[in-house]
């Protein structure tokens, strides 16, 4: 055991020298699993998996440095371990970057969230930023954990275990809040018989904020391929007219529209999606259809809707979200009273 350290400390002492070289290989592999997906090649799901193998490691880190002790008689350096937690954070913030950057809809409220995981992953590989201001605040730091660890989760869990967007948000954000149970008791330190009351109740509103947060994650395994509004559908090739941005509102009543979508996914993974009609930032329809991954141009799916509302003038969106109100991605064109319809190859 002695000898192996001896061969490792060289190794460890060259990544703290070249912080970058750790963040360039959790992106290349983040970058080569999002486009193994498509092809369900194995090497996806072994990269996803080696990433969660890390976090088990770091779940168990105090067990396993005093079993190391006992064994080995082997005191592991504080110093070690620390950037052993630091090399983790930037493999698994630069992983999920790739997914969540292809699959964020960037004009919403998506962009906080992608925005953070971009700032974390920045501060992970910044020294000063990460030992001095972040490991700094206790607080900080276990909100930061607790992110990458949940981001990391919604990536993985689908391509390994074909879960749904929904079971893989719950799974994820449940085992991200337990997981930061022990970090609350380093922040939570008063001597009361309350203090279990204190612990619970603060993971519990971790996980609360975390499912109410729901519409701002996206769904990092998910994204559009093509979408078009249009008011001509050739069923037989399952391809959409020419796409629509604004429309006359005699025309939408006589012919109606379809909302086009090819949404992919990995395969396997069998998913239900809404197509939610928005009118004015209003709801007037939601249906629901069933996805199913695998195919390299995304499954195809649409939706035709011929019932507006009698004053339908004025600006539209068609939301197409998961089962939990995750966001894959939004069309959006406009009725107009008169105006001359416009329309374009988007």
């Amino acid at each position: 055991m002695l000898a192996f350290m001896n061969r490792l400390n060289p190794l460890i002492a060259l990544a703290q020298r070249h912080p970058g070289v750790i963040a360039i290989f959790g992106f290349c592999s983040g970058v080569a699993s999002f486009f193994l997906v498509k092809r369900q090649a194995e090497l996806a799901q072994v990269l996803a998996l080696v990433m969660l193998i890390s976090w088990v490691w770091l779940a168990l880190e105090n067990l396993l440095r005093q079993q190391v002790a006992k064994w080995f008689g082997i005191e592991i350096p504080p110093a070690l371990l620390r950037y052993a937690t630091q090399m983790i954070h930037q493999e698994s913030l630069f992983f999920v970057l790739p997914f969540f950057w292809i699959t964020t809809t960037w004009n919403s409220g998506q962009m906080l969230f992608s925005g953070a995981l971009t700032l974390a992953a920045l501060v992970s590989i910044i020294d000063p930023l990460y030992y001095k201001w972040l490991a700094g605040r206790r607080w900080l730091y276990m909100i930061y954990h607790t992110m990458t660890l949940f981001a990391l989760l919604l990536t993985a869990l689908p391509i390994i275990f074909k879960l749904t967007t929904e079971e893989s948000y719950e799974l994820s954000l449940a085992i991200a809040a337990v997981l930061s149970f022990p970090s609350m008791m380093g922040i939570i330190t008063y001597p009361r018989w309350w203090r279990g009351l204190l612990l619970v109740a603060a993971t519990l509103v971790l996980a609360g904020a975390g499912w109410l947060a729901r519409v701002w994650v996206p769904p990092a395994t998910l994204w559009l391929n093509e979408v078009a509004v249009t008011t001509q559908f050739d069923n037989q090739e399952r391809a959409p007219g020419k796409k629509l941005y604004n429309l006359k509102v005699s025309v939408l009543n006589q012919q109606g529209l379809y909302a086009y979508t090819a949404i992919n996914a990995p395969r396997g993974l069998n998913e239900r999606i809404y197509h939610v009609w928005r009118h004015n930032g209003h709801e007037v329809d939601r249906i629901a259809l069933d996805i199913h991954g695998g195919r390299e141009k995304g499954y195809r799916a649409w939706t035709h809707k011929q019932n507006f509302p009698k004053d339908a003038v004025g600006k539209w969106q068609i939301q197409v979200l998961t089962e939990v109100g995750q966001m894959i991605g939004v069309l959006r064109f406009e009725v107009m009273p008169n105006a001359q319809a416009k329309s374009a190859e988007q």
